[in-house]
């Protein structure tokens, strides 16, 4: 609003509901993106935890394959 300009109550009342009305919009927004942000957080700690557990099913079956082997461990290689 420029200086020296005289601004009817008119005009401030609708600026003021402008405003009001771009808070509200922004507030929904703003949870809006609580709530995909709390569900991503939850998802996140799911395929963390899957990940996790893959994990140590792949170490016990590697660990079992060695211990499958004849002679144990894979021995290294002679050397020439």
């Amino acid at each position: 609003m420029p200086r020296g300009k005289t601004v009817k109550k008119k005009e401030l009342l609708q600026m003021l509901e402008d405003l009001q009305s771009q808070v509200a919009f922004q507030e929904d927004t703003v949870q809006g993106l609580q709530a995909a942000l709390s569900s991503q957080q939850q998802d996140l700690l799911v395929v963390q935890r899957q990940m996790q557990l893959l994990k140590e099913r792949q170490d016990e079956q590697a660990a079992a394959l060695d211990d499958a082997r004849p002679g144990g461990p894979e021995a290294p290689p002679p050397h020439y």
